[in-house]
C-alpha cells in the first residue's frame, strides 16, 4: 500500500471539536509536524475534513 505524508500547517485554536479530533487521529501534534500514513479512503476522508489545516506530500 502506498504511503502519504501529512503536514500540519495551521493551529487548532478556534476549530470545531470534530476538526481537532481528526487532527489528533491523524497523529499530528503541532504546526510543522509531519506524519506518514497508509494511503486509504479512510485516511483521505479524514484529510478532506481538515484540508484547510494540513498539506499532503505524496
Amino acid at each position: 500500500m502506498a504511503k502519504i505524508k501529512i503536514k500540519q500547517t495551521k493551529g487548532l485554536s478556534g476549530r470545531t471539536p470534530n476538526q481537532v479530533k481528526n487532527i489528533e487521529a491523524l497523529g499530528l501534534r503541532k504546526i510543522g509536524h509531519v506524519v506518514e500514513k497508509e494511503d486509504s479512503p479512510h485516511i483521505r476522508g479524514m484529510i478532506r475534513k481538515v484540508e484547510h489545516m494540513v498539506e499532503v506530500i505524496e
